[in-house]
């Protein structure tokens, strides 16, 4: 046991930090069903997290090959032209993913790294520790004899365990910071600004607003992928709370919220229902036409983004988009 009595177990290159325990992610689940579908909120709402079981993991997979979506290829097609350029505006030695660390959009950043000789350390940092456990080691056998330090953690409450050392540059890619509403994304920058030391830097990616049509089909695709991924939560209530939820009587539907520039996933009870929590001991009542969000997905304006990253304390040094302007990646320092 470290200091801190967190669980750190070493293979070789590899290092596992744990903040994340058992039991944390039934009783944050529990908290917010409580608070999100029991409680007086309208509408009902649910993180995103919970739609990334395995299943629902599997099921994003499938959605960023599909033709209308168009985030995750944009996004590549950057790294592809610009990974280069990002190392050495960076000036990085150490790369910290926060999400997947297997991804090829990670590994087009060390290949970066390494090729102008200034890669030394990867922190990869996710929520799911048997994915990271077999992510470092898969890193570390691609990347022999560099130190791998992978992180069990909640981005929304373990940033400031980050471990320290060289100079930094934290990857949050696929326009992950879209799911955070603009408070949550104001705290989430200013928590990760505060432990970054000047110079380190994040790389951001972020979807940019388009015209609402494609946003639309982006997120309503036609072969009905999406539909099963959002209506997958409520089989994740059904085997971790005991619920009855019955997915076929939920519609999905994700439009663009023009006032708050985000597209906003839902799901719509078809017809009047009373789902049962057992082990919350309640119910919960669904009228027909009932919305419950399961996530909000914001577009952003490039100088929008600048301003946030500015007011936590984080300074725009380059910005680059794919040949559509689809997509943006942001570097940002820490003044």
């Amino acid at each position: 046991m470290g200091e801190s009595g967190l669980g750190r177990e070493r293979e070789p290159s590899v290092m596992v930090e744990v903040h994340v325990q058992p039991g944390d992610a039934q009783r944050a689940l529990r908290a917010e069903v409580l608070a999100g579908l029991c409680g007086e909120r309208q509408p009902r709402e649910l993180s995103p997290k919970w739609l990334y079981d395995e299943r629902g993991s599997q099921l994003f997979d499938e959605i960023t090959r599909l033709p209308e979506y168009y985030p995750t290829r944009r996004e590549r097609e950057i790294l592809l032209a610009h990974a280069g350029e990002v190392v050495r505006a960076s000036g990085a030695d150490t790369l910290v993913e926060l999400g997947s660390g297997s991804s090829e959009k990670t590994r087009l950043l060390l290949d970066a790294m390494r090729g102008t000789g200034q890669l030394r350390r990867f922190v990869p940092f996710d929520v799911s520790e048997a994915f990271l456990r077999q992510a470092a080691r898969g890193v570390a056998r691609e990347y022999p004899g560099l130190p791998v330090h992978a992180v069990v953690g909640d981005f929304e409450r373990h940033l400031g365990r980050l471990p320290a050392g060289g100079r930094r540059l934290v990857a949050f890619l696929g326009g992950t910071i879209g799911n955070l509403k603009p408070a949550e994304r104001a705290r989430f920058y200013a928590e990760l600004a505060a432990g970054l030391a000047p110079g380190e830097g994040l790389l951001l990616g972020t979807d940019l607003l388009k015209c609402r049509e494609r946003l639309f089909a982006a997120y309503n695709d036609s072969a009905g992928v999406t539909a099963a991924f959002n209506r997958n939560v409520l089989s994740v209530l059904n085997r971790e709370l005991g619920a009855d939820f019955e997915p076929g009587c939920f519609e999905h539907l994700a439009p663009f919220d023009e006032e708050n520039g985000w597209v906003e996933m839902r799901l719509i009870s078809t017809r009047p229902q009373a789902v049962r929590l057992p082990a919350l001991e309640r119910y919960v009542n669904f009228a027909e036409g009932e919305v419950l969000r399961t996530e909000v997905s914001c577009k952003f304006r490039p100088e929008q983004v600048e301003a946030e990253l500015s007011a936590a304390g984080l300074r725009l040094v380059e910005r680059w988009t794919d040949a559509a302007g689809d997509f943006a990646l942001s570097l940002a320092l820490k003044r």
